[in-house]
């Protein structure tokens, strides 16, 4: 039986014997390594830069803005409740500065615009972070009305770009950074109702930003993370609402799913998060930290295991194989099984 540390000799001789081989060899380690010095390099004066963070109530905000608050950085953060601005003010320094923000009120992010502007000064707004979100309505496309889709769309993507288009023209004064949050389920979609809608429009919407705006010398990154236990996660607050638009359901559609498929659609829910949802958040904040701190700024940022070695592989394969994926995990309607 041939060892390890005999492959390895085995496998480096055979390299090593053909110049071609060893060429690529070479050629690739030094582009591993120029990649991992250049994405280390940081831009300094943190102490003189402001960052404005959505959703700082909990979860991916307010961790990030503490984060950032402990590096010196001049922090905005909006929450959408009292209760979590007065919170997170309690746990960090006198410099960080919190709002009230609604991304779905059109005064409000006016608001926020008009109050970032004098906190910045003609100094400009370092970053802007997007991190506010919701999760549900999600279910089967079926399951949902219009007004359920319009509930996600309208805090996940329109409000994305409402608050980017007021933030633009501080961010233009510094050459700054836009941070958007998107997901796994922006590259592959596994569940109805708006979240994954609104993540692949997120997506969309970064990737031209980010052309528009290099010429201005703005930078713009997307953060991609896999499954992580948040509020946009928690299984109860999930299932409650799926128990509401199963109640709407008309008849004849429950009839075609069965009388255990809400159960048992449940069920796998439960059982894949419960297996995949991360509690360290932190792989997700130190994402966002280096696209705000890198001189160097990756386009795409993947946060999670499930991310890197899972969900994002599955992306670029065929449909039908992410379809079997999905199949998988989730349960067949009666009308289906009894085909």
């Amino acid at each position: 039986m041939v060892s390890a540390d005999n492959l390895t000799t085995y496998l480096l001789e055979v390299i090593l014997s053909h110049p071609v081989l060893t060429s690529a060899l070479v050629l690739a380690t030094l582009a591993a390594i120029r990649w991992y010095v250049r994405d280390s390099y940081k831009v300094d004066s943190f102490s003189q830069k402001h960052v404005f963070i959505t959703g700082c109530d909990s979860g991916f905000g307010n961790l990030l803005a503490r984060q950032l608050d402990g590096k010196g950085f001049h922090v905005i953060a909006a929450c959408l409740t009292e209760e979590g601005a007065s919170d997170l003010a309690a746990a960090a320094s006198p410099r960080l500065k919190t709002i009230l923000l609604d991304v779905t009120d059109s005064e409000s992010i006016r608001r926020a615009a008009e109050f970032a502007s004098r906190e910045v000064g003609e100094r400009g707004l370092w970053g802007l972070v997007n991190n506010a979100g919701r999760s549900t309505p999600i279910g089967p496309t079926e399951w949902m009305q219009l007004k359920d889709f319009t509930k996600v769309l309208d805090v996940n993507l329109m409000g994305v770009i409402e608050v980017t288009l007021q933030f633009l023209p501080l961010l233009k004064k510094a050459r700054g950074r836009v941070v958007n949050v998107a997901s796994i389920l922006g590259r592959l979609s596994l569940t109805g109702g708006g979240y994954c809608l609104s993540k692949y429009g997120v997506e969309a919407f970064s990737d031209s930003l980010r052309r528009d705006m290099q010429h201005f010398g703005i930078k713009v990154s997307i953060i991609e993370p896999g499954f992580f236990k948040t509020g946009v996660t928690r299984l109860d607050l999930i299932e409650a609402d799926l128990k509401r638009l199963w109640a709407c359901v008309p008849q004849d559609v429950k009839a075609s799913y069965g009388a255990t498929y809400f159960d048992d659609y449940v069920k796998a829910q439960d059982f894949s998060m419960g297996i995949l949802c991360s509690p360290d958040i932190s792989k997700v904040t130190r994402c966002m930290e280096h696209a705000l701190t890198a001189c160097f700024p990756r386009t795409r940022y993947s946060a999670g295991w499930d991310a890197k070695l899972f969900w994002i592989p599955l992306s670029y394969l065929p449909s039908f194989v992410s379809d079997f994926v999905t199949n998988v995990l989730l349960p067949s309607p009666k009308a289906v099984r009894n085909i």
